[in-house]
């Protein structure tokens, strides 16, 4: 639980947190005002209904005494200053008496009944003690109606007693069913006050971490780099609050700064070496002119090569070797395109070529076990596609798909437009791989630097990289088959500076 809240707190921002701070100290404040509030209403407003109710009672029963003593007297010798004091005490009388509580939920059914009584019988004595004091002395019946008033009196001075006696036996009891609480509020009052005072203090505690140590922290951080130390350790923090990314901002800004600082040391001596390079420079001037001399000497021989074959094609025409002759005029038409060619697009015309000129050769290599099928729904002298695309496709299919094929197999080239693109199929119905091995090459495409060969790698990243919406999709299946998908953007002659030179046999 300690945790979660901990990690609640980091969460928050500064400004929340400062909120829940001042709220959790509010509420503080807050609940001991209420608890105050009821242990004063509990002590003092609980206590002081019953002292009322016993003074209540005491009133009506010296009410009652004051005036049977007045009403005595006054009828022993009547005259206006007896009747003035008896008038005022009968008032004290019946405002004590309508005065009583006489609510049944509070009062409970005992006091309620004996409240009840003296209500009805002080009616019926106020009518009788009114008639006797307006009756004549020498009325036949006036000592016995007399006499009947003072036991009236007596009778309501007896009920009044009662009815205190009662009301001290209840406050007594509800006096002693609240000792006890009012006992224990010491204790309650200590616990609650040290229960809100650990919550006080662990939030503070959790302040002094989140925001304190954070802030001291960078203190020392800055005063080691005022030191010009800038490759110190990364303050680290776990708040996710403004104080956070202070402190990530903070080691950003120190590893820039110790960076760029390094930086100007390296340049620094960097200069200090410029003397010394400068000597070096003519030895690497006469380096330089010994690689150009060996790379002269290795475009030599290529052309030296290419030279060679047409010497031998010649000969060979001379002595009518014609199939020696054809071969060796498409093994030079495939020098003659690699050496000379340098553009990066060239007609689909130029590439059909090439291959058909590979496929000859391989077909006088394998004989009837290669066989060739090519399927163009375009014009190939108008279409533009990537150069030196096709040849290392068709090579691929015949090394790794039908050569390992003890009965050979069939490449087939399909190439056709929808919409405005060109697709180009390269296939054969070789050995195929299966699914493990199809994943990890289309994996390896995917990557940079991906160990693919470099026939299919190097077609997969030219296309990509010189048409935006360009694709090389790879298809295969064991004992089935090899597929290579090509997507390009349709271009034409016109469209780009390309030469469109010889057709298609």
């Amino acid at each position: 639980m300690k945790k979660r809240i901990k990690l609640w707190w980091q969460e928050l921002t500064i400004q929340k947190k400062i909120a829940v701070f001042t709220g959790m100290v509010c509420l503080t404040i807050l609940l001991s005002v209420v608890f105050n509030v009821w242990v004063v209403r509990f002590s003092l407003v609980d206590f002081n209904g019953i002292l009322q109710d016993n003074a209540k009672c005491s009133e009506l029963i010296q009410a009652l005494e004051q005036e049977s003593t007045l009403f005595e007297s006054y009828m022993r010798n009547p005259d206006a200053e007896k009747k003035e004091e008896l008038d005022r005490a009968m008032k004290r009388t019946k405002n004590a008496v309508y005065d009583l509580p006489f609510q049944y939920r509070k009062v409970g059914e005992l006091r309620y009944a004996k409240t009840w009584s003296i209500r009805s019988s002080y009616e019926v004595y106020c009518t009788k003690r009114d008639a006797i004091l307006s009756m004549e002395d020498n009325v036949t019946d006036y000592v016995s109606r007399l006499y009947e008033v003072y036991d009236m009196q007596k009778y309501l001075g007896q009920y009044a007693g009662i009815l205190m006696n009662c009301t001290i036996e209840e406050g007594d009891i509800s006096y002693q069913k609240k000792v006890p609480t009012l006992v224990s509020v010491p204790m309650v009052v200590i616990f609650a006050g040290l229960l809100l005072l650990f919550g006080i203090a662990e939030m503070a505690s959790l302040m002094k971490e989140t925001i304190m140590s954070p802030i001291f922290k960078l203190v020392r951080a800055s005063q080691k780099i005022a030191a010009n130390d800038f490759f110190i350790e990364d303050v680290k923090v776990d708040n996710k609050d403004e104080l956070g990314e202070l402190v990530h901002a903070f080691n950003k800004m120190k590893y820039a700064t110790g960076e760029y600082i390094q930086a100007l040391e390296e340049k620094r001596k960097t200069l200090d070496l410029l003397h010394e390079e400068e000597l070096e420079k003519l030895e690497t001037e006469k380096r330089l002119e010994m690689t150009k001399l060996e790379l002269l000497k290795s475009q030599i021989n290529p052309h030296f090569l290419f030279n060679t074959l047409n010497v031998i094609g010649g000969m060979a025409c001379l002595e009518e070797a014609a199939t020696t002759e054809k071969m060796i005029r498409a093994l030079s038409a495939l020098f003659r395109y690699n050496l000379k060619n340098q553009e990066t697009e060239v007609c689909l015309s130029q590439e059909l070529k090439i291959v058909e000129d590979y496929m000859y050769l391989q077909q006088m290599r394998f004989g009837e076990r290669i066989s060739y099928q090519k399927i163009c729904r375009v014009d190939a002298d108008k279409v533009i596609v990537p150069a030196f695309t096709f040849q290392p496709l068709v090579e691929n299919a015949i090394i790794h798909g039908l050569s390992k094929k003890e009965e050979g197999g069939t490449v087939r080239i399909h190439i056709w437009q929808q919409g405005e693109f060109i697709f180009i199929t390269i296939g054969d119905d070789g050995l195929g791989m299966d699914d493990e091995l199809l994943m990890h090459l289309r994996r390896e495409l995917a990557k940079e630097d991906g160990k693919t060969g470099i026939g299919l790698g190097n077609i997969y990243r030219r296309i990509h990289a010189m048409y935006q919406d360009g694709n090389v999709e790879v298809y295969s299946r064991k004992d089935a088959g090899t597929v290579i998908k090509i997507q390009i953007r349709h271009k034409e002659v016109g469209e780009e500076d390309v030469p469109c030179v010889g057709g298609g046999r």
